[in-house]
C-alpha cells in the first residue's frame, strides 16, 4: 500500500506558474512509476505527465512544452513544474503510482482565471 498527498494546487492567473508536489509514504518509492493526471468538470481523468524509474519522462499533448515534471527519490516527492497555465488547465490534479497496481492521491485543486 503507497500513500500519496498532493499538495501545492491553489487559484492562478493565466500565463502564471504553480508547483505541484507529491508525497509518497512507502520505502520502495524508487521502485514505483510516478505520474500526474488530472479531471475537469464532466471530463474524464486525462494523463498529464508520467516519470519512470529510470526518470524517463511522457507528456500530454496539451501541456507538452509547458509542464515538467520531476522526481527525488531520496525525499520520496515527486513534482509537476506548471509554467504558462491556461484556463483549460483548470482541473482536480491527482498524483498517481504504478506499480502492479495503481495508488491515487486525493488530488489538489488547480484553477486558472483572471
Amino acid at each position: 500500500q503507497v500513500q500519496l498527498v498532493e499538495s501545492g494546487g491553489g487559484l492562478v492567473q493565466p500565463g502564471g506558474s504553480l508547483r505541484l508536489a507529491c508525497s509518497a509514504a512507502t520505502t520502495l518509492f524508487r521502485f514505483y512509476d510516478m505520474g500526474w493526471y488530472r479531471q475537469a468538470p464532466g471530463k474524464q481523468r486525462e494523463m498529464v505527465a508520467r516519470i519512470t524509474i529510470v526518470n524517463s519522462t511522457n507528456y500530454g499533448d496539451s501541456v507538452k512544452g509547458r509542464f515538467t515534471i520531476s522526481r527525488d527519490n531520496v525525499k520520496n516527492m515527486v513534482y509537476l513544474q506548471m509554467n504558462s497555465l491556461k484556463p483549460e488547465d483548470t482541473a482536480v490534479y491527482y498524483c498517481n503510482a504504478q506499480r502492479w497496481k495503481d495508488y491515487w492521491g486525493q488530488g489538489t485543486q488547480v484553477t486558472v482565471a483572471s
